[in-house]
């Protein structure tokens, strides 16, 4: 997920800019508080405004969309209160390949 604000970031910051990170920080934060659906929104806002080309506005809109159809499943602010670990992408998608080379009969070795 976190890979989808920063790319939405770079559509009004520069990729080496304080308020590139300050933006993907400030979202991320309302999505651990389980506000992933009202970020979607506010990103959509944020690039009608301006009145950005669909070219433009192609990152925020799929990490929007990201948030939105994956909603039910960023209740981070439960799964904190919970006790749950979160997962980082990168976790994440090293656990899938570990777990498709095993189902796969790959050998070690």
């Amino acid at each position: 997920m976190i890979e989808y604000l920063w790319k939405a970031a770079f559509v009004f910051y520069y990729q080496t800019s304080t308020e590139a990170e300050a933006w993907v920080s400030k979202r991320l934060q309302l999505i651990l508080k389980g506000k992933s659906s009202s970020v979607a929104a506010g990103m959509r806002r944020s690039a009608t405004l301006p009145k950005l080309t669909a070219q433009e506005r192609k990152p925020l809109d799929t990490c929007a969309r990201y948030l939105l159809n994956n909603a039910k499943y960023l209740k981070y602010d439960d799964y904190l209160n919970a006790g749950f670990p979160i997962a980082t992408g990168v976790i994440e998608g090293a656990c899938r390949h570990l777990i498709k080379d095993r189902q796969d009969g790959y050998q070690w070795g």
